[in-house]
């Protein structure tokens, strides 16, 4: 390829540092697409002749038929997917495929190519995440009214539901769902056509390539062009959040998973055994998602270290841009499809998490709300009387709704029976009817409306 230059081959250690064809090779039909794009617009503004064009054109439809098929020779010592495309181009079609390259520099072809594969990506976790969000939303409408403990330092704080629980990571979602459509437009301008860092002195039409390759418009500096990594910085730290999220969730089913726990299960399909404890169910799914969020964060971690120190224009240090990044998008590609999995497969114990949501008087704040309702105490003064019944429960070890009325008095006398309708958990839930809060009436109705939302 520069064979004009140099007298003698890149040595063994070159090439092997050097080649990228064992990872860009995802880049092929985005490359094609790029070409046959450029190739279009040569032939459509008379830089190249129509007739070259058009067999340019064929010979890359060709190749994309080899790719699909399998039968593609990708070679190492063709260093990249642009030269392996060309090299094959050449066998199909002659030195009319020299003519491809015309007004292009690999700088703006391989900028081209991975905004191309990020766009595609990006559309493509945008419908994984509506998946999880459907399945989500689909669950917590089930368990609308499944009594739950709400938990502030992993410690109950006040009885929630279970859907309203599943809710949350719906919200978690859409937000995550939202940055991906705002990186998606922002990178969606196209980079052909700023060649190697300069322009080109051809009479190019980048606003056709543009809008051809589906681009709102072509970048506007050529140095930027072909030096911007914003949209793949972006996109990982979009990516770095899910994973964080799907983190959270993937915690939260192991927590439940366990005995001690013991408010959800998973079935067969989402959990592994042990060598030699026979009756172990891990939920190593669940684990796993947990863990790859590491290594997606780790892939933001490293191109923000490869960028930082990179004068304009192209280093070939932005070969490293692609590994990490293939490997990460895959990653929360497969932690999408995974949790998915597990949110519709798992069960839920009822009964337990009805118990556990007793517990640790979590109907405290509802005990506070009703001295500030019914006796009209300023709250700090209600939280104080809350807090010594609670101390009086806790020293007889029992729950707030088990102490007497009598004994409630000798705190605050003005007590009455009417406070033992809001110490049952139900109650507590039923009575969180504020907009987003947890009565059951309101989990339903937000259920409902994101299932509507994604069904669009």
């Amino acid at each position: 390829m520069w064979g004009g230059r140099f007298a003698r081959g890149p040595g063994a250690i070159m090439e092997e540092i050097n080649a990228s064809i064992g990872f860009d090779f995802r880049l092929a039909l985005q490359d094609i697409a790029g070409s046959k794009a450029h190739a279009a617009m040569l032939g459509q503004t008379g830089i190249v002749e129509r007739a070259d064009a058009q067999a340019i054109s064929n010979g890359l439809d060709e190749i994309a038929r080899e790719i699909e098929a399998g039968s593609f020779n990708f070679s190492r010592a063709l260093e990249d997917i642009h030269m392996n495309i060309e090299a094959r181009l050449t066998e199909l079609i002659g030195p009319t495929a020299g003519r491809l390259h015309t007004a292009r520099s690999r700088n703006d072809q391989v900028a081209l190519d991975f905004r191309l594969w990020v766009r595609d990506t990006i559309d493509a976790l945008d419908q994984q995440l509506r998946g999880l969000q459907w399945a989500l939303a689909e669950k917590a409408l089930a368990h609308a009214a499944s009594v739950m403990p709400g938990f502030t330092h992993m410690q109950p704080a006040q009885p929630v539901t279970f859907g309203h629980h599943l809710l949350a990571y719906v919200e978690m979602f859409a937000r995550d769902r939202s940055r991906l459509r705002d990186a998606r437009s922002r990178l969606n301008e196209s980079p052909l056509g700023a060649a190697a860092l300069a322009g080109t002195s051809f009479p190019i039409d980048r606003a056709m390539t543009a809008k051809v390759l589906g681009f709102d418009r072509p970048t506007a500096n050529s140095l930027d062009s072909v030096a911007d990594r914003d949209f793949v910085l972006e996109t990982l730290s979009i990516a770095a959040i899910c994973a964080i999220h799907l983190s959270r969730l993937a915690e939260e089913i192991v927590l439940w998973a366990t005995p001690q726990f013991g408010f959800v299960s998973l079935s067969d399909k989402f959990s592994t055994g042990s060598s030699i404890m026979p009756q172990k169910r891990n939920p190593d799914a669940a684990e796993l998602v947990r863990a790859k969020a590491g290594r997606i964060i780790g892939a933001l971690n490293a191109l923000l270290i490869v960028m930082k120190g990179l004068p304009l224009a192209y280093s070939k240090d932005l070969q490293e841009d692609k590994e990490g990044t293939f490997d990460a998008l895959h990653s929360l590609s497969l932690c999408l499809a995974a949790m998915t999995g597990m949110v519709g497969d798992l069960t839920a114990d009822l009964s337990r998490m009805k118990i556990a949501a007793g517990l640790g008087y979590a109907t405290a704040t509802d005990l506070a709300d009703w001295l500030v309702r019914t006796l009209n105490l300023p709250f700090r003064e209600a939280h104080h009387i809350t807090g010594r019944l609670v101390a009086i429960a806790a020293a007889q070890k029992k729950g707030l709704e088990k102490l007497s009325l009598a004994e409630m008095r000798v705190v605050e006398p003005r007590i009455s029976e009417a406070v033992f309708a809001v110490l049952g958990i139900e109650n507590s839930v039923r009575s969180r009817t504020s907009f987003g809060g947890t009565a059951p009436k309101r989990v339903r109705a937000q259920a409902r409306l994101w299932l509507k939302r994604l069904k669009k």
